[in-house]
C-alpha cells in the first residue's frame, strides 16, 4: 500500500475562514470546533469585524479572506467555508480564486429546502441585520427577491452582541431574541414553511426556533455537515 501526502495537516477536509472576533463562541456556533462531529481546519482573518461584514464596507475583506483561504487549502483543507451568512457577497470571487468547492453562507441552503416545501409554501429567513441583508445579497445566494425576512436586530441580547464583538452573551436572552424573531416572521408570512438561518452565531438556538415555529430550520451546521459529506464521504463495510 502506497500512500501520498502534501499538505501539513491531514484529516480535516474542511477549511473555516473565521471573522477577527472575541464575542462567546458556545457550543453550536460554527467557531466552536466542538460543534462538530469531524475535524476542521480553522484560520482566523485579522481586522474582519462582525460589524465590517455585516453593515460596512465588505469589498475590503475580499483579499484577506481570499488569501486566508489559499492558506486554508495550502495546510490541507479540500474546502472552503466562512463564518458570516453576509460574506455571500464573495462567493463567485473566493470559488474562483481557491480552486477548490467554497461555501460561504447558509443562505445557499434557500433555493434547495425551497424545492423540498409543498405547493403554496416558502422558505423564510432570519438574519442578524435585517436592514443589512439587501437585494443583492439574496441574488447572490439564489434566492428569490421577496423572500420573506426577519431580523433579531430589535432584540435585546443577540444582534448588539455580536454585531459589536463584546465578550459576554446571555444566552437565555438571546434564545428568546431569535424564538420572538422567528415567530414574528411566521405572524407576518404564514406561508413559511421553513426557515434559513443567515447567521452562523445562531445555530444553538436552531432546536428552539424549530419548537417555537412549528417548521423545519436550516443553519450552517446543515450546510457544512452536507458540505463536509461530500468532500470525505463516509465508507461502509460491504455486507
Amino acid at each position: 500500500m502506497r500512500v501520498r501526502g502534501g499538505a501539513p495537516v491531514a484529516g480535516a477536509a474542511v477549511g473555516i475562514a473565521m471573522l477577527d472576533t472575541r464575542f462567546p463562541r458556545i457550543p453550536g456556533d460554527l467557531g466552536n470546533a466542538l460543534t462538530w462531529p469531524f475535524p476542521v481546519l480553522y484560520r482566523v482573518v485579522r481586522g474582519a469585524r462582525p460589524e465590517l461584514a455585516v453593515s460596512g464596507d465588505t469589498e475590503q475583506l475580499l483579499a484577506p479572506f481570499i488569501e486566508a483561504g489559499r492558506g486554508l487549502v495550502v495546510d490541507g483543507a479540500q474546502g472552503i467555508v466562512t463564518s458570516c451568512g453576509f460574506l455571500v457577497r464573495f462567493q463567485d470571487r473566493l470559488r474562483d480564486a481557491l480552486g477548490v468547492p467554497v461555501a460561504t453562507s447558509s443562505l445557499m441552503q434557500v433555493p434547495v429546502v425551497q424545492a423540498l416545501l409543498p405547493a403554496g409554501k416558502r422558505v423564510g429567513i432570519l438574519t442578524i441585520s435585517a436592514q443589512s441583508l439587501g437585494p443583492g445579497d439574496l441574488a447572490a445566494a439564489g434566492c428569490a427577491p421577496d423572500t420573506p425576512i426577519a431580523g433579531t436586530d430589535g432584540g435585546r441580547e443577540f444582534s448588539r452582541v455580536i454585531l459589536a464583538n463584546e465578550e459576554e452573551l446571555d444566552v437565555d436572552l438571546a434564545r428568546a431574541d431569535l424564538v420572538a424573531a422567528g415567530r414574528a416572521l411566521i405572524a407576518r408570512h404564514p406561508e413559511v414553511g421553513a426557515i434559513v438561518l443567515e447567521c452562523t452565531n445562531m445555530v444553538p438556538y436552531a432546536a428552539d426556533i424549530r419548537a417555537a415555529c412549528g417548521v423545519p430550520v436550516y443553519s450552517v451546521a446543515s450546510l457544512v455537515t452536507w458540505f463536509q459529506s461530500g468532500l470525505d464521504p463516509a465508507r461502509y463495510p460491504v455486507s
